[in-house]
């Protein structure tokens, strides 16, 4: 596909992060959701920024007065440990294109020792395996000044073999 992908946060009145304007295009590949989700989790990394594990859905609805070429919103559901947070099967219809789970540093597993100020992230493409198409995901940890310590993306991903995956896949499965 041709043209940009860009994203742009956006915030609440306390300043955390609400969710993203999506413009030019969505992302098409597991590896430009990956890419996607290192700039949301730099900016998670970010004190203040995310202050619980938070689920971010991505819709097809565009802002009030949108600016030319806003094709989308990728927006926080809630935090995932929360009476008012998403519920499994939330996400059933319609299905998203993508829904990501964010971490900020006190809250994060950090893969390595060394960046134990790390925010991390997952994002899961959700696919219907019972067609042949399998899921696909991503994982990024980042540091509070942009530093990108793990990235790692996959197709055919067992959603048992990761917790993350597990919660996603359960906000998108049928009860």
């Amino acid at each position: 596909m041709s043209g940009d992908i860009q994203a742009s946060p956006f915030h609440r009145r306390d300043h955390s992060l609400a969710g993203f304007i999506v413009s030019g295009r969505w992302p098409d590949s597991t590896r430009e959701w990956a890419q996607f989700l290192a700039l949301a989790v730099r900016i998670t990394a970010v004190p203040g920024m995310v202050l619980d594990t938070a689920v971010f859905r991505a819709i097809e609805e565009v802002p009030d007065d949108p600016q030319p070429g806003t094709i989308g919103l990728v927006t926080d559901e809630g935090p995932v440990l929360a009476d008012n947070g998403p519920k499994p099967g939330d996400f059933v219809y319609p299905q998203p294109p993508a829904l990501m789970v964010l971490h900020p540093p006190t809250h994060s597993l950090h893969s390595s020792g060394e960046s134990a100020n790390a925010a991390s992230g997952c994002v899961l493409l959700p696919g219907i395996p019972h067609l042949g198409l399998e899921h696909r995901a991503a994982w990024v940890e980042a540091e509070a000044d942009g530093t990108v310590t793990r990235l790692v993306s996959a197709t055919g991903v067992d959603p048992m073999s990761d917790p993350d995956l597990a919660v996603l896949v359960s906000l998108c499965a049928a009860a």
